[in-house]
C-alpha cells in the first residue's frame, strides 16, 4: 500500500516530572526535511531525534513540536540562602542602630537582596529517553495516518488507471478501421487524378502512410505503464519517485498518440488521456 506524505499525529505521556506532548505535521516535499521546535533544555536532544525520524520516514516536510508541561510539585522552586539572609539582617540591624530615624525593614526587603533567593530548576535530562520513546510512538501514529490517506490516493489512482486502460483498448479496437478508411480515401483521391498512377508505387506509399499513423506501439506501452503502476502500489519501499517517473512516460505516449492521430475520435482520446494523466500526476505528487 502506498503512503501519503500528508498527515498529523500527536502523543503525550506523564513522566512524573510533568507531561510531554509531541505534535507531528507532514506535507509533501521532494526530499525528507525536518524542522524541530523544542523547549529549553531539550535542544541538545535534536540530533538524536532527527535520527529517529530519518529511520522511519523517507519523504515529506516534517514539523515536529515538543511541549513540556512541568508538574507543579516538580517545577522550579525557590531556595533560600539562609546564611546570606542572616548576614543581610545583621548588617541591616547594625545600620539601623546608627541612624536617628531608620526606615522600616521587612522580610521582603531581605528576600529582594541579590542571591538570597535562587530558582532551582529540576534536571530534565532523565526526560530525554521518554521524550525519544514518545516520538517513536507518535511516528507510528503518523505513519498510520499517512497510510489511510495513501489508501484514498491509491483508490483515486486505480480509478484513473482503469479509465486509461479502457481508452487505450477503445483506440486499439478502432485503429484497423481507421487505417483502412484512410487507405481507401487516399486511393480514391489518387485514382481520381487525371494522370496515370503507378499502382505498385501507390501501394508502397499507402504502406508507409499506415506505418506512420500506426499507434499500436504507443497503446501497448500505455497498457504496460498501467501494469507497472499497479505493481508499484504493492512495493514495500517509498514509491513516489517511481510513480512520478511513470507519469512522464504516460504523458510521452499520450503526446505521441495525439501527434499521430488520423481522426477526430483518436484526437479526443489523446486529449482525454492527457487529462487523466494530469489528474494522476497531481495525486502522485503527494505519494511518499
Amino acid at each position: 500500500m502506498i503512503h501519503s506524505m500528508t498527515g498529523f499525529a500527536s502523543g503525550e505521556t506523564d513522566t512524573g516530572q510533568g507531561v510531554l506532548l509531541w505534535e507531528l505535521r507532514s506535507v509533501n516535499h521532494r526530499f525528507l526535511e525536518m524542522q524541530f521546535k523544542l523547549p529549553d533544555g531539550f535542544r541538545a536532544l535534536e540530533p538524536a531525534l532527527r535520527d529517529v525520524l530519518a529511520a522511519r520516514l523517507r519523504r515529506g516536510k516534517i514539523d515536529a513540536s515538543l511541549q513540556f508541561r512541568a508538574d507543579t510539585a516538580a517545577a522550579a522552586r525557590l531556595q533560600l540562602d539562609e546564611a546570606l539572609a542572616a548576614q543581610v539582617i545583621r548588617q541591616a540591624g547594625q545600620l539601623a542602630d546608627r541612624l536617628d530615624a531608620p526606615a522600616a525593614f521587612s522580610g521582603l526587603d531581605v528576600l529582594r537582596w541579590p542571591g538570597v533567593v535562587a530558582d532551582v530548576t529540576p534536571d530534565i535530562k532523565p526526560l530525554y529517553e521518554p521524550a525519544t520513546q514518545l516520538l517513536d510512538n507518535t511516528i507510528d501514529a503518523l505513519i498510520a495516518n499517512r497510510a489511510r490517506e495513501g489508501a484514498r490516493i491509491q483508490a483515486a489512482l486505480e480509478e484513473r488507471l482503469t479509465q486509461i486502460a479502457a481508452l487505450a483498448d477503445a483506440v486499439s479496437a478502432r485503429m484497423p478501421a481507421v487505417l483502412e478508411n484512410i487507405r481507401s480515401r487516399v486511393r480514391e483521391r489518387a485514382l481520381s487524378l487525371e494522370t496515370k498512377i503507378d499502382t505498385d508505387r501507390l501501394e508502397q506509399e499507402l504502406v508507409l502512410l499506415a506505418q506512420k499513423m500506426d499507434v499500436a506501439e504507443e497503446l501497448d506501452r500505455l497498457q504496460a505503464h498501467v501494469a507497472e503502476a499497479r505493481a508499484t502500489f504493492v512495493m514495500e519501499d517509498a514509491v513516489g519517485r517511481r510513480l512520478d517517473f511513470l507519469m512522464q512516460e504516460f504523458n510521452r505516449e499520450a503526446n505521441t498518440l495525439g501527434s499521430k492521430s488520423a481522426d477526430p475520435e483518436t484526437t479526443k482520446a489523446a486529449v482525454d488521456l492527457k487529462v487523466l494523466i494530469e489528474q494522476l500526476r497531481e495525486q502522485v505528487q503527494n505519494v511518499e
